[in-house]
């Protein structure tokens, strides 16, 4: 065992998706650090191309793609072994709508949300496992969840929490499934994290109301959600597989 961050992500290809938002950017930060190549991963070209304007280190690319098309997945992850050996997939692409009440969700809500956060993921962690065994090697899955998946939501986001509570039984089904072949499938579920998402639809008063429930008093700035993805993803976590790692700052406890 090599006790190193970047334990089976050196020299090898990551794919990011979500890789503009506030988390996703440094999540490709890190793994750029760690070694890896990077393939960027979001609906904006410009957006994409300028996270991988900024990273360290060399093979990383800047792919723009809307992910419920997925007849693109595969390619994603042919893009990234041309590169090198593929190591992880870290899934964090989400949409979030809040509405006041659940009275003002429309059908239209309701298909956006479940068609990224879920139908999405599950395609793509299909295809990340297809590419793990064509070449031949174990790898890693890392989803993301939020807080919601457990309370349900709060602010009028009840839907994205049905999205977020299908992405952790989603990810226990597939790591029962994948382990066989030796593909891992894990959760990171963020607490209140410093993102423009997580503002959303927010108002000062409300966003103060919110952080009053977290024991640490704050919110999350990005970069504090890296560190349970990169364990996640390296080696250092080659025998956890259908697990969750809540990153809240103490809001959630279980």
């Amino acid at each position: 065992m090599k006790w190193r961050s970047d334990a089976g992500l050196a020299e090898h290809s990551v794919v990011v998706t979500g890789a503009s938002g506030g988390i996703g950017r440094t999540v490709c930060t890190a793994m750029a650090e760690a070694g890896a190549a990077v393939v960027a991963v979001d609906v904006s070209q410009e957006a994409v191309d300028g996270v991988v304007a900024g990273l360290p280190g060399v093979g990383h690319v800047a792919v723009a793609a809307d992910l419920r098309d997925i007849s693109g997945h595969d390619a994603l992850f042919a893009r990234a072994t041309q590169i090198a050996p593929l190591a992880a997939l870290v899934n964090m692409a989400a949409v979030l709508v809040r509405r006041a009440t659940v009275d003002e969700v429309t059908e239209e809500d309701w298909d956006t949300q479940h068609d990224v956060n879920l139908k999405a993921s599950f395609f793509l962690n299909r295809a990340a496992q297809h590419a793990f065994v064509a070449q031949g090697t174990p790898g890693s899955i890392v989803n993301f969840a939020s807080q919601g998946w457990w309370t349900g939501g709060f602010g009028g986001s009840v839907v994205y929490a049905a999205s977020k509570g299908g992405i952790v039984s989603m990810s226990r089904g597939l790591a029962r499934s994948f382990a066989p072949s030796g593909v891992r499938v894990n959760v990171v579920s963020p607490g209140a994290a410093n993102t423009s998402m997580m503002w959303q639809g927010m108002t000062e008063e409300s966003m103060a109301d919110f952080v009053s429930m977290i024991p640490i008093g704050r919110l999350a700035e990005p970069d504090e959600l890296a560190g349970a993805v990169m364990y996640l993803a390296s080696d250092a976590s080659s025998f956890v597989t259908g697990a969750l790692i809540n990153v809240s700052g103490g809001q959630l406890m279980y």
